[in-house]
């Protein structure tokens, strides 16, 4: 390997200290498989209040920061805690920004001071840098919220950061970070980056589009997804900026955290089990139906989704599908929460029998659904990568799939006469088109032979994140070149 980098990641979550979604599993994980590579990694993000019932022991630092949100200097203290491989975890403590649950804002909306948070969040990052006499090599920043990093380093902090450079990472391009134009002034930076080739992005200041222009290298995180959001259909109005610069964008499948997700080791699921002693799993579906009073006809699965309730999820289509699935006699299991309609029509379909419904996030119940559910529905609008599918895999659990972003990426078509395959994908956000997908699962489902090879083609799948981790290193080698 080249010389050993010193890397910063950055991220707004980052497991297990605070998480709403899939990027704090990404930031939890991919550090640690870079560590093993030689590399110095470092991570960072504030001090939310859900740290606080994480159960993960912090230590203060005594260094304090100071970062300017318009007139106002606000302070900011410095706690460190640990990720595996020993990797240096900082936390950044402003409680009047950051002692708020949830982490970004309320079913009502996002917090009214998003900007100033991130703002000072994004300065805070660098002045980190400085008290800790750490000077990094490459800055891997995280969806907008860590977007104004990439400008600062070129405007304001140029010369104490001179040889660093930042890779920065779409995890989802439909949040961008949006504010109005009188945000510029609040984050101390020049009026003239106010235009289209810019941060200016249809007459507001956008963080997300400031990272795409500023930083030296950007990914995402899946090839497709990478394909797609350079088009207007996946492109939320920015496609044509990363279209001018293909050349530097780059996508690179996320990994699954097999510490985590393990039915062999899993301490929630009612049985450990694997590839070689599947019977287990035959216990995590019986406890499964125990605990949502399923009410299964013979010879029919379970399908269960793990999601968040938003549009992006397709949600309408699962609404669309669900008397025709439940019809067949087949059960369905529902984890999440979102918006309050969704909610709203979960909460009435978990009193039929052959539904079971549980609106909020638990942990535990996931890991608990995926070892008992037969197949994994994720029916998603657009879906830069997804991880449950793969962790499904994992799990015996075969994923029913639209073929978009990661998820056409990770999971491998069923062929009926060669018996390849992982899992079942439909390409058309259609009724009809998943309906031919889900009756297609539902006949092999039948054949316990078949469906036991499928079962066992998802396990031998190797996500793991030391191959991401490889791809990212010689990313960072290309920025350290521009």
């Amino acid at each position: 390997m080249a010389r050993p980098l010193k890397i910063l990641f950055v991220s707004p979550e980052v497991q297990p200290f605070a998480k709403t979604g899939g990027l704090a599993d990404v930031a939890g994980a991919l550090p640690p498989a870079l560590k093993a590579l030689g590399h110095d990694v470092r991570v960072m993000l504030p001090k939310h209040r859900s740290v606080l019932s994480a159960g993960v022991p912090l230590s203060p630092l005594g260094l304090e920061v100071t970062a300017k949100t318009g007139d106002q200097t606000r302070k900011g203290f410095i706690y460190q805690g640990t990720l595996p491989e020993s990797v240096p975890v900082y936390l950044l403590e402003n409680d009047s920004y950051f002692l708020r649950d949830p982490l970004y804002g309320t079913r009502e909306g996002d917090y009214p001071d998003n900007a100033e948070r991130f703002i000072f969040f994004c300065q805070a990052i660098l002045e980190s840098c400085l008290a800790l006499r750490f000077i990094p090599d490459i800055i891997h920043l995280n969806d907008w919220p860590t977007g104004l990093v990439p400008v600062y380093l070129k405007t304001l902090y140029r010369k104490a950061f001179s040889a660093t450079r930042t890779v920065f990472s779409i995890h989802n391009l439909g949040y961008q970070g949006n504010f109005p134009p009188a945000t510029l002034s609040q984050a101390g930076l020049p009026p003239g980056l106010f235009h289209p080739g810019g941060v200016e992005f249809y007459g507001q200041f956008s963080f997300m589009k400031a990272a795409l222009v500023y930083a030296d290298l950007l990914t995402t995180v899946s090839p497709t997804y990478c394909r797609e959001i350079q088009t207007p259909a996946f492109g939320f109005g920015m496609d044509g900026m990363l279209r001018a610069r293909g050349k530097d964008l780059h996508g690179v499948l996320n990994g699954a955290d097999y510490h985590r997700w393990d039915p062999a080791h899993d301490p929630w699921i009612a049985e450990n089990y694997g590839p070689k002693k599947l019977k287990g799993k035959e216990a995590c579906r019986k406890r499964l139906e125990e605990r949502f009073a399923l009410d299964i006809m013979p010879q029919r699965p379970i399908v269960g989704m793990i999601t968040r309730l938003s549009q992006q999820k397709g949600l309408d289509l699962v609404m669309q599908v669900m008397d025709d699935l439940l019809a067949t006699g087949a059960g369905f299991v529902l984890l999440g929460e979102g918006g309050a309609l969704y909610e709203e029509y979960f909460r009435r379909l978990g009193s039929h029998p052959r539904a079971g419904v549980a609106i909020g996030f638990d942990e535990p119940l996931a890991h608990q659904i995926l070892a008992g559910s037969d197949i994994l529905f994720m029916p998603s609008g657009y879906e830069p990568c997804g991880l449950t599918q793969m962790y499904a895999m994992k799990y015996g659990t075969v994923p029913l799939v639209r073929a978009v972003g990661g998820l056409k990426d990770s999971v491998r078509e069923f062929q009926a006469k060669s018996g390849s395959g992982t899992g079942f994908k439909f390409r058309h956000e259609e009724k009809a088109d998943c309906l031919r997908a889900l009756d297609k699962a539902l006949s092999l489902y039948r054949n316990k032979a078949a469906w036991r090879r499928l079962r066992l083609a998802g396990m031998a799948e190797d996500f793991s994140w030391t191959r991401a981790a490889e791809k990212y290193n010689r990313l960072y080698l290309k920025a350290l070149r521009t």
